[in-house]
């Protein structure tokens, strides 16, 4: 585990970054065979919000292919400096999205996985069609706790955004997203994700993702389906308080 943010050399960093994500896959792997599922069934995204492209590019080199971001500034240029680098990623957002940052994030992002409201949805809707050859591909964000400070949709709402997704042009419908409430039991959230995400595939089949989980309860995640799991902390180590 790395303590605070780095300093030293490419070499250290890389053999540190190995031993953490090696340490990663061996959780992820003991959760799927806990939980009786296949080896491989759950797909890794680092999280590397404030940490720098030359992470990321070395999180490339050692095998990761999916990476998380949650502010489009930041994003926006850490993903044309690895595209500039000839590194093709799987980018997905998963920080709260401003309207007017829709067609920004459509441009590099493959996947938004915080989607949770109608505007939303026609926002990037409009964008995604304005600067993407394909559809974005877009998750709903629910909320476990109904707290709207942390974003998520609750109760029929669900199924209003998700069907205004499906039948959007610019957007693919892929899926929940979800975070585990504070102070709750993380498998009581996840268990009730897990209730949500097969009521939306049973309308939209298609819809087979399940983001949940992070450094501190992705077994649980696992144990309740998830099949993409979002970690940071556990990959890069404690993220500097003053960025």
């Amino acid at each position: 585990m790395i303590a605070g943010r780095w300093v030293g050399t490419e070499d250290w960093r890389r053999a540190q970054l190995a031993a953490n994500l090696e340490h990663v896959h061996e959780r992820i792997a003991a959760a799927c065979q806990a939980a009786g599922r296949p080896a491989g069934s759950v797909t890794l995204t680092a999280v590397t919000k404030t940490y720098p492209a030359s992470d990321v590019l070395l999180l490339a080199g050692l095998g990761v292919t999916d990476v998380g971001e949650n502010k489009d500034q930041e994003a926006s240029g850490k993903a044309a400096e690895v595209s500039a680098a000839g590194v093709r990623l799987r980018w997905h957002f998963v920080g709260q999205v401003q309207r007017n940052k829709a067609k920004s994030i459509s441009a590099y992002a493959d996947v938004v996985e915080s989607v949770d409201s109608l505007r939303l949805v026609a926002a990037l809707d409009r964008a995604a069609a304005a600067v993407r050859g394909e559809p974005l591909e877009v998750l709903i964000q629910v909320s476990l706790d109904g707290d709207p400070a942390r974003g998520g949709v609750a109760g029929d709402d669900l199924w209003r955004v998700s069907d205004a997704v499906a039948s959007s042009d610019g957007l693919r419908l892929g899926g929940l997203m979800a975070v585990a409430p504070l102070g709750q039991e993380p498998g009581q959230a996840f268990a009730r994700l897990a209730e949500l995400a097969g009521q939306l595939v049973a309308t939209h089949p298609g819809a087979t993702t399940v983001s949940a989980g992070m450094s501190g309860d992705l077994e649980e995640a696992v144990r309740h389906g998830a099949t993409h799991v979002r970690i940071g902390t556990s990959l890069l180590g404690m993220r500097n308080s003053l960025r």
